[in-house]
């Protein structure tokens, strides 16, 4: 821990204050999020499908809006769009915990939405650009304070919430207003390289210049799988805890595992593991054997679903954790080789151009992922069970991490994720 906290410290003042605010941000929204259902369900007596709806807009609004806010940032500054997202976020967490009806509740879930849109590929591209050559490794350490704050969010959430979700509501929202206080006074202003033209015209030529990349738009759809494995954490495996375990003691402890060996296996490896890979492997190969991991990841369920279930005792509760436990720790595993790499060849794609704006296109593209996969993922694992096969789907998710890594694999050796080898190999024009 204090050879992360020295490598934070050798990074310009503006990198370490980013770093800081991801791990602002996620805790801020972590104490909330979690409990945010429970609270639309319980407290305000909300239909199931009014509980899905006010949080499908919220993800609907951030993974819809990315392109438009890294566009933003792009065009007008990193800063401004930084703190226009915390400045609403602040908005949408005081509303959530103060209103009941469905229209303003609807209204604060985008407004959430939105702020998560503009400031994560300002963020990020910020970050980038001050990182300047050390971008692999600052990189992982933002992923070390973005596990952090998942980390600690639900815990503080947690006893907020025991008193009342309107604390956890204002609690967070002061903890977004603090944050928006110290960037806008403490973070320099950086803009990307632009063209002076603000129209709508160069807008368009902005977003025509991104979607035509076309290494880049591979990259992107090799690496979607990916985003859909990773959130298995949140749904797959603790399902599968419970399908073992049951409701009960055994259920609860089970998942808090699995968030727990998640995080703080980040927090105590990413560093290292980062400085080996470069080392060792270098970007693409690190690339590849992330997606390997997170294809790797389902084969411990995969194999104890060949496995009967105990009736009951150690030999239950073993089955019900030790697997997903392992799951968890091997997507915690390819995160960690893959991300500080994939943040990293995206700039490359990017050519250090339209950087927030590519972005914001990635993050929909992922997210859209997201969405799929687990609309997918829980169809396949309640169609599975009903018809007596519980190891189909975790085959199926072990297929597309390989899929993943083949798919990138071939993108490295064909050298479409080095811009500079593309560049050389091109023809001499007169």
């Amino acid at each position: 821990m204090k050879t992360t906290l020295a490598q934070v410290r050798s990074h310009p003042r503006s990198v370490q204050l980013l770093m800081a605010n991801q791990f602002t941000i996620n805790l801020g929204f972590y104490m909330l999020m979690p409990y945010l259902a429970q609270h639309l369900a319980g407290n305000l007596g909300l239909a199931a499908w009014t509980v899905g709806l006010i949080l499908g807009v919220r993800n609907f609004s951030q993974q819809g809006m990315f392109l438009f806010g890294g566009t933003l940032a792009d065009r007008f500054g990193f800063k401004p769009l930084i703190i226009a997202g915390l400045m609403l976020r602040i908005v949408g967490f005081a509303v959530l915990g103060l209103v009941d009806s469905l229209p303003a509740l609807l209204a604060a879930s985008a407004a959430t939405g939105l702020a998560g849109a503009l400031f994560n590929p300002a963020v990020r591209a910020y970050l980038a650009q001050d990182s300047g050559e050390r971008r692999v490794e600052a990189f992982a350490l933002f992923n070390v304070f973005y596990q952090a704050g998942i980390l600690l969010g639900p815990l503080v959430g947690l006893a907020l919430t025991g008193v009342s979700f309107r604390l956890t509501c204002l609690v967070a929202a002061g903890v977004f207003a603090v944050l928006a206080a110290v960037q806008l006074r403490a973070l320099p202003a950086r803009t990307a390289p632009r063209d002076s033209d603000r129209s709508v015209a160069s807008v368009l030529s902005q977003w025509r210049t991104v979607v035509t990349n076309r290494p880049f738009l591979l990259f992107s759809v090799a690496m979607i799988g990916s985003y859909a494995l990773s959130f298995q954490v949140y749904l797959a495996l603790p399902l599968e805890v419970r399908r073992v375990a049951g409701d009960g003691q055994v259920n609860t402890i089970g998942v808090a595992l699995l968030f727990a060996a998640s995080g703080l296996s980040t927090i105590w490896w990413q560093t290292r593991l980062t400085a080996w890979c470069k080392r060792r492997l270098g970007a693409g190969r690190s690339l590849v054997a992330g997606l390997a991991a997170l294809g790797a990841a389902f084969l411990p369920p995969l194999a104890a679903a060949a496995v009967p279930v105990p009736a009951g005792g150690p030999a239950r509760w073993a089955l019900a954790v030790v697997p997903p436990l392992i799951s968890a720790l091997l997507l915690a595993l390819g995160t960690m080789l893959a991300y500080p790499f994939e943040m990293d060849t995206i700039v490359a794609l990017a050519e250090d151009r339209y950087v927030a704006t590519h972005y914001g296109l990635y993050n929909t593209i992922c997210g859209i992922g997201i969405t799929l996969g687990n609309l997918l993922t829980g169809a396949a694992l309640d169609a599975s069970r009903a018809a007596g096969a519980p190891a189909l789907p975790w085959a199926i998710l072990a297929a597309v991490g390989g899929a993943c890594a083949l798919a990138v694999l071939g993108l490295h050796r064909t050298g479409r994720l080095a811009p500079a080898a593309r560049a050389a190999a091109r023809p001499a024009t007169a």
